[in-house]
C-alpha cells in the first residue's frame, strides 16, 4: 500500500512538472491591428409632429406617413416614439414623435423638403449604420489576428527562429460602434426648418463620412 502511495505521488509530481514545463516555454508575445472604414447604407431619422389639437395631430400624423411613403420609405420602417401634451403652450400643444429608417433607395432630398412644414417640430439624425457590420466585424478580427502573426514571423526571422503553434489569442476591446454619427451631416440636418430649402445642401449617402471600425488581437506564439 505504501508503495502504491509513492508511486501514485511520484506520478502526480512528474505530471506537474511537465505542466510547468509546457507553461514555461519559450514564445514572444505581439499585437496585430488592424482598421477598415465601412459604407453607411441605412440612417435613421427622428421626427417629430405637432398639432393644436388631437383631430389635426391625427391629420398631421397621415400627411407624415403619405410623405414618408413617397420618399420610399415602407410603413414597417416607421416607428412611433412618444407622444405628448403640453397644456400650456400657445401652439402645439400636441406632439408626437416617430423614428423612420431609410435606405439607398429613399430619396432623402425630397423627403427633407416635403416635410419642411408648419406641423413638422423636428427632424434630425438618431442613428447612421451599416446592415452589414457584423460581417465586417469579422472581417477586421481575422486580419487583426493574421497581422499578429505575421508581426510574429518577420521578428523571429530576424533572429534565426520561427513561429510555432498559437499559445495563447486574446481579443482587445476598442471602442467602437455599429453605428456613427457624423459632425458635417448632424450639422446639415440639425435644423431642418432651415436647412430643407437650400438645393445647395446634400442630404445623400454620398454626404455621409464612414464608419471606422479598429479591433487588436495580441497573441502569443511558441518560438521554434
Amino acid at each position: 500500500m505504501k508503495l502504491r502511495h509513492f508511486l501514485l505521488i511520484g506520478i502526480f509530481t512528474l505530471g506537474s512538472f511537465v505542466n510547468a514545463q509546457e507553461v514555461k516555454k519559450n514564445a514572444i508575445e505581439v499585437t496585430g491591428v488592424t482598421e477598415l472604414e465601412v459604407e453607411p447604407d441605412e440612417i435613421i431619422f427622428s421626427v417629430g409632429i405637432k398639432a393644436d389639437n388631437k383631430n389635426d395631430l391625427a391629420d398631421n400624423e397621415k400627411k407624415l406617413f403619405e410623405t414618408l411613403k413617397n420618399g420610399g420609405v415602407k410603413n414597417e420602417d416607421i416607428k412611433f416614439k412618444s407622444m405628448y401634451q403640453n397644456i400650456y403652450a400657445k401652439n402645439g400643444k400636441f406632439t408626437k414623435s416617430y423614428q423612420f429608417k431609410v435606405n439607398t433607395k429613399a430619396n432623402i432630398s425630397k423627403i427633407f423638403e416635403d416635410l419642411n412644414q408648419k406641423w413638422v417640430s423636428n427632424l434630425n439624425v438618431a442613428e447612421v449604420k451599416s446592415t452589414k457590420i457584423a460581417d465586417f466585424r469579422k472581417t477586421v478580427k481575422i486580419n487583426a489576428l493574421k497581422a499578429a502573426k505575421e508581426k510574429a514571423d518577420y521578428l523571429l526571422e530576424s533572429m534565426g527562429k520561427k513561429t510555432g503553434a498559437p499559445l495563447e489569442i486574446i481579443e482587445i476591446e476598442d471602442y467602437t460602434s455599429d453605428m456613427v454619427l457624423p459632425v458635417a451631416y448632424k450639422s446639415s440636418v440639425r435644423n431642418m426648418q432651415m436647412e430643407a430649402a437650400d438645393a445647395t445642401i446634400d442630404f445623400s449617402f454620398d454626404n455621409i463620412e464612414n464608419i471606422k471600425l479598429k479591433y487588436s488581437i495580441k497573441t502569443r506564439y511558441e518560438i521554434l
